[in-house]
């Protein structure tokens, strides 16, 4: 947990700092603007690389595709990266979600685009529990709510209900950063 929140702090710097002199990362073995071409390719970085920066105007442009998919589908997302303990991931909604647990996985979210009003705790109600120890239902009771915004950062731990609401019209976009918990 200590190692992967170090590379969380990593991530959150890199994208507040928009660091330079860093190789930018490969998503899915292909640049993730197809103008980069082969050049880049042959320059590609693994999940092994000591540094792996995922330049903040690629995300931008990658949260504005999602964004399109979404307005159709109510959300979309995508992995950029799964480094088996923690995966670094895309998510754009468009539409408010269901309430959710994550019995192993904590959240770290860096909002990028949008406000939303995010519910923790309380109770997950008419709430379902799959094999892989996902809860999901309609709505939270008796939770607490904030205003979230571009340039937060908020963690939800495992085992916490949680929620996003939109107000209609809103595009949220950011990245998430899932944290495996035993």
């Amino acid at each position: 947990m200590k190692a992967a929140m170090l590379t969380v702090s990593a991530l959150v710097l890199a994208l507040s700092a928009g660091a330079q002199n860093v190789r930018p990362a490969m998503y899915s073995g292909a640049p993730m603007l197809a103008e980069a071409g082969a050049a880049a390719q042959a320059d590609s970085t693994t999940p092994h690389d000591a540094a792996v920066l995922f330049p903040v105007h690629d995300l931008h442009a990658r949260l504005a595709a999602l964004a399109v998919e979404a307005k159709t589908k109510g959300s979309s997302g995508a992995t950029l990266e799964d480094y088996g303990s923690y995966k670094i991931q895309l998510s754009v909604r468009t539409s408010s979600g269901g309430a959710e647990v994550h019995a192993h996985w904590d959240d770290v979210m860096i909002v990028e685009e949008g406000s939303a009003t995010l519910i923790t705790g309380g109770t997950v109600v008419d709430g379902k529990t799959n094999a892989d120890g996902e809860t999901h239902g309609p709505k939270i009771e008796d939770g607490h709510s904030q205003t979230i915004r571009p340039g937060d950062v908020l963690t939800v731990h495992a085992g916490t209900p949680h929620q996003l609401l939109l107000q209609p019209g809103t595009t949220y976009g950011a990245v998430v950063v899932k944290v495996h918990e035993p």
